[in-house]
Parts: structure tokens; sequence; C-alpha cells
């Protein structure tokens, strides 16, 4: 695959050669063409950006970001883009390759790298991060840093479109009021359960951030990491951790089979929330970043509730 993408790539740049100014794309030669890695991200972009952008997610919805493989498709998008945003931290690494051989010289923007004022906690579940630790990338689960996103994207956004600077920071001011009132409804929501009854077990690492910023406590992980099944000893392991701390809830994904923990759901008689959203949005009526948090909050809140 790797060689075709790259055989593609040089057919697009020679086809390319002519075509000047592409990346860096003012606002007067048509929308912004900007290219994430999730549909997420892409969202994000639209209710910054507005009309002034034209935004593809690389990741289809409901697509793994974790372990995506690019098609040869996929560097025309690349090499047509004024903008690429990617998360950063280890999620979407794959996307240097791509880059690279699109020869794009479009900016390449992580947006949870550096993310002022943000506290990075450890992929092993450590509550922060020491020297040499894996970073957990999941950032916008928690909606505060989700709107430091939105921040960075509109920052960037008015670098490569000086004449939409105001309107960015309009959408930006607006995206943001919209988060506010989603932060503040996930805090209302869960802080009415009984701190007894917030611990969880999650299909994967996706939800520190989340439980972090609102208050649950995740007591295990199904799987190290998509792709990689639990042993039967780490799976009885599991289930003992769920019995003795009394989990009220496991968190499977809409992405991801939820066959194992409906297993683990039997053994132990926690209750399943098979369909929440994380990496990907969802279809309509959780298709946009907001929509899908809110019915994230109201999922949990109903398993938690019982």
């Amino acid at each position: 695959m790797r060689a075709a993408v790259a055989l593609l790539a040089l057919l697009l740049v020679a086809a390319a050669c002519g075509d000047a100014g592409r990346s860096g794309t003012s606002a007067g030669a048509g929308p912004v063409k900007v290219v994430t890695t999730t549909t997420i991200f892409a969202d994000f972009v639209r209710n910054v950006g507005g009309d002034r952008v034209s935004v593809e997610s690389l990741v289809p919805k409901g697509g793994e970001v974790h372990t995506f493989d690019p098609s040869p498709s996929d560097i025309r998008r690349i090499t047509d883009a004024s903008l690429i945003f990617v998360n950063g931290l280890g999620l979407d690494d794959w996307l240097t390759d791509l880059v690279a051989d699109a020869g794009t010289s479009a900016p390449v923007v992580s947006l949870g790298d550096d993310l002022p004022g943000a506290t990075l906690l450890a992929a092993d579940g450590g509550e922060d991060v020491h020297n040499g630790d894996a970073v957990n990338p999941h950032l916008w689960m928690n909606v505060a840093y989700a709107s430091k996103y939105a921040a960075r994207i509109a920052h960037e956004l008015s670098r490569v479109d000086p004449d939409g600077a105001d309107a960015y920071a309009a959408g930006l001011a607006t995206y943001q009021a919209q988060l506010a009132d989603l932060d503040a409804y996930a805090r209302e929501q869960l802080g009415g359960i009984p701190e007894a009854d917030r611990t969880v077990v999650s299909f994967h690492d996706a939800f520190p951030y989340f439980a972090a910023a609102y208050g649950l406590t995740i007591d295990g992980t199904v799987v190290t990491a998509p792709g990689q099944d639990p042993s039967a000893g780490e799976i009885a392991v599991l289930v003992s951790a769920i019995r003795t701390d009394h989990v009220k809830a496991i968190f499977a994904e809409a992405q991801f089979s939820d066959d194992l923990v409906r297993t683990i759901s039997a053994e132990t008689g926690a209750t399943v929330v098979s369909s929440l959203y994380t990496d990907s949005v969802g279809d309509p009526p959780q298709d946009t970043y907001e929509s899908m948090m809110r019915w994230n909050v109201d999922e949990v809140v109903g398993a938690l509730k019982s």
C-alpha cells in the first residue's frame, strides 16, 4: 500500500507543478481547503470556519483512527489542502508518511500537542505524564479541552486566510459559548450521580479525560488498544475487579463490537453502555461533536442511575 501511495504522490505532485499558490489559499480564491484526520476535528473546523472553509476527514465516520490505513486516493486530499489538522500525541502518526509522500507545503497542525492549560494523562491510566511516559491522546473528551482545540483551529485558519480573521473570531466565540453550555450540562448531569456509583470500566482507554473532568473513576479497560484482544487471564482479573469494586457500568463504543463487553457483563452484572462515541461522530442526530457528547452524557447517566 505504501508503494502505491508513493507512486500516486509523484504523479499528483508532477501534475500540480504549475498550480502555484494552492497552499495558503486566500478566501478570495474560494474556500480554504482543510483536511483533518477525524470527523470530530472536521466538525470543529466547520463550526469555526463556516462558509469560508471546505473540510474533509481522512478517516470516515465510524472509522478507526488508531489503525487507519490511508489509500492512494487520500493523496489527492492532502495535495489539495491548504491546512491539515491532526491530533498528535501518537493518535494519528500514520499521517506523517502520507504528508511526506504528497510533498505538500500545507501546514500540519497538531491540535493536542502543547495545548495551553491542558493536563496530560498517561496512556497507562496514570494521573499525569512523566518523562518518557506515553500520553493518552483523547483530550477532546473533556469539553473544555475541545474548546481549546477550536481556539487553535481559529488561530491557524486566520494565519492561512488573514482576510477571514474576523469571521473566524466570531465563529469561535459562538462555538465556544455552545461548548461552555455543553460542559456545564455534563457537570450538572454527572454531578448528580452519587460518588459511590461513578465507578466504570471502558472498552479501551478513550475516557480518562472525560472521567477526570466529570468525576468518574475508571477501574479498568477491556482491551489495551483496539485490535488487541485480552487473554483469558486478563479477562479473569478484570471480572474480579468489577465484582470487588462494584463497578456500575462498562462503556462500549459504537465503532467496536460489544460482544466481549457483553460477555463480561453477563459474568458481573455490570450494565453495558454500548453506543458511546469517542473517536468519530455518528449518524444523525449524533453527527456533530456537540450532539455526540450530549448523547454520551445522557447514556452514562442513565446507566449509572439504574
